[in-house]
């Protein structure tokens, strides 16, 4: 498969960089984070995507979606991540989305998500770093299940209409099988939500089960073969994320390209400097390659390929290397300028880090891959 996009994706992409660049630039961050907005994100502009079909960018046609893949999501989403816009996008249209994929729960979500009426949010980990552990519980109750337990930086779990819990139905918390999926709304009673900032000024959520019973039709799936489901979830997660990473190293990357050709020392340009045009080559060929990794994992989903699992573990490493590489390259060619708030570099730098923690850091996806290759 080559490395490159096809003329329809080309297409796209042209299409949502100027939607993305126009409604929802850097600016539109920076007024939800001054204005503290308690969502977040602006659910109009959410209505936006929904109108224009990006919501349903991996519905099948049949459901009422374009019925596209994830190479198409993952040029949404780095233009996303370009202009650092505010968007439920990854959680809902696409992790939660292949989540629901073939359940029951399909049918009544797809259409609330295709009309931009519902944001999904993901309630998977239990710790500050990300770990394959399940340890919330949903036991048997009546015709129904259960839930206690706890979850922790859930993004958009403080406004979402929909929430897909994993919980641990069968044997302890670090056994990959026993585990059930639910879709539960947020409403729902005994269920403690408290909303956290995040360093790059999105809301997260710390949730508390006290005893929440849901009924047996929240069960995404079967009981206790939630781990298909949720694989498929953090697969599409972390290469959606991958792809948004590349767009933050990309913003960044092209401000401080520009920086370096207009900023001027002792009558000429920075940029003409060796030693900054050597950190300058490094950086594009460190994003280059991760841009190469992430559309390799993108196609092998789409392709259903057995090697899908370990591209999409070397492209989140790699997109997260390469983009932190490059937001400390833009704060340190910027100089003092890029230390302020006022300056957009810092907005970069912010998110790159949230996005690398997201569904697992570069050194949880390497160990993954020494693991798999027998060390």
């Amino acid at each position: 498969m080559p490395l490159y996009l096809d003329d329809d994706q080309t297409a796209l992409q042209d299409t949502i960089r100027d939607f993305i660049a126009d409604a929802a630039p850097v600016s539109h961050l920076r007024a939800l984070r001054d204005a503290d907005d308690p969502a977040g994100f602006s659910r109009d502009l959410w209505k936006r995507f929904a109108d224009m079909g990006f919501t349903g960018i991996l519905i099948d046609e049949a459901a009422g979606g374009l019925g596209l893949g994830h190479v198409e999501a993952g040029v949404v989403l780095e233009e996303i991540g370009r202009n650092l816009s505010p968007s439920p996008f990854l959680t809902t249209a696409v992790a939660a989305v292949e989540a629901l994929r073939g359940s029951a729960q399909a049918d009544r979500w797809f259409s609330r998500i295709l009309a931009g009426e519902t944001v999904a949010a993901l309630a998977i980990d239990e710790a500050a770093k990300h770990r394959d552990r399940i340890e919330l519980t949903a036991t048997r109750s009546g015709n129904g299940f259960r839930l206690t337990g706890a979850k922790r930086f859930v993004t958009h779990g403080y406004v979402a209409d929909l929430l897909i819990v994993a919980a641990r139905t069968a044997g302890s918390e670090a056994d990959r099988d026993g585990i059930t999926l639910f879709a539960i709304p947020r409403d729902a009673a005994n269920l403690t939500i408290t909303p956290a900032r995040l360093a790059d000024s999105s809301i997260a959520a710390h949730l508390a089960f006290e005893g929440v019973d849901v009924d047996a039709d929240a069960v995404i799936g079967e009981v206790d073969a939630g781990r298909a489901p949720l694989d498929r979830l953090l697969r599409a997660g972390r290469t959606g994320a991958s792809a948004e990473l590349l767009g933050v190293g990309g913003g960044a990357m092209d401000m401080t390209m520009g920086y370096l050709k207009q900023r001027k020392q002792f009558g000429q340009a920075i940029g003409s400097y060796q030693a900054l045009q050597h950190r300058a080559a490094h950086l594009y060929s460190e994003m280059e390659v991760a841009r190469a990794a992430v559309l390799k994992a993108q196609q092998l989903l789409d392709a259903d390929s057995n090697r899908a699992d370990e591209a999409v573990l070397v492209a989140k490493a790699m997109s997260g290397m390469a983009t932190t590489l490059s937001v400390n390259e833009s704060v340190q060619m910027h100089g003092g300028i890029g230390m302020t708030d006022e300056y957009d570099v810092g907005f970069y730098m912010k998110r790159a880090r949230v996005l690398t923690e997201l569904w697992g850091d570069p050194n949880f996806h390497a160990d993954r891959l020494a693991i798999a290759a027998g060390y």
